[in-house]
């Protein structure tokens, strides 16, 4: 058991470093974004994003690294990366400012039920497959977005496919935030069954 506990308050595991890098990576997007406006470069910023993001949970996976920096890092990670990438493309009217908005929303209607999970002994849930499903369509979403600010017959193509994944990933988006909303409401409502004898068998 002490043995599991030490594997998994390890910090520099490959993924944790991934996960380090990608982080890293959101102040370096935004200056070339809203700066030189370098788009391409930032292209690629983000897609390295997209590979790190899978890569460092396949490495946790397959190395038998994970951890509970590990656990905390990715989403935030991937929050932070959908947050900063939005705004940017707002900011540069690439995207309507609701799409800027109705995002981060659903953030901090969430992070607005991590009091009542406390009151269970919980920080956080379990990421849900509709959630990383969202967050798929959304990095995949935005770099296409940003390649379709051109007249040229890619840039429209990336624009449409860009919006395509932009609006599944919403909805998803969304319905995971609902489908967390649920599992918060069913963990409260549950009753801890305290044995006869004061707990002892």
């Amino acid at each position: 058991m002490a043995d599991i506990r030490e594997r998994e308050s390890r910090v520099w595991t490959a993924p944790n470093v991934l996960s380090m890098l990608r982080l890293a990576g959101i102040p370096l997007f935004l200056w070339l974004v809203l700066g030189p406006e370098l788009d391409a470069i930032a292209f690629v910023v983000l897609m390295a994003s997209g590979l790190t993001d899978w890569l460092d949970g396949y490495l946790a996976r397959r190395l038998d690294q994970r951890t509970q920096l590990g656990a905390l890092l990715d989403p935030i990670a991937d929050r932070l990366y959908i947050l900063a990438v939005v705004v940017a493309l707002a900011l540069r009217d690439i995207v309507p400012w609701w799409v800027a908005l109705i995002l981060p929303l659903r953030d901090l209607l969430l992070w607005g039920l991590v009091p009542l999970l406390r009151t269970r002994g919980h920080s956080t849930l379990p990421v849900h497959f509709l959630g990383k499903a969202a967050t798929f369509n959304l990095l995949y979403a935005f770099p296409l977005l940003l390649l379709g600010g051109g007249d040229s017959v890619l840039s429209t193509l990336a624009n449409v496919f860009g919006w395509a994944f932009a609006c599944w990933g919403i909805g998803l988006y969304w319905w995971a935030g609902l489908v967390y909303a649920w599992q918060v409401r069913t963990l409260l409502l549950q009753t801890v069954r305290v044995p006869r004898g004061g707990g002892r068998e």
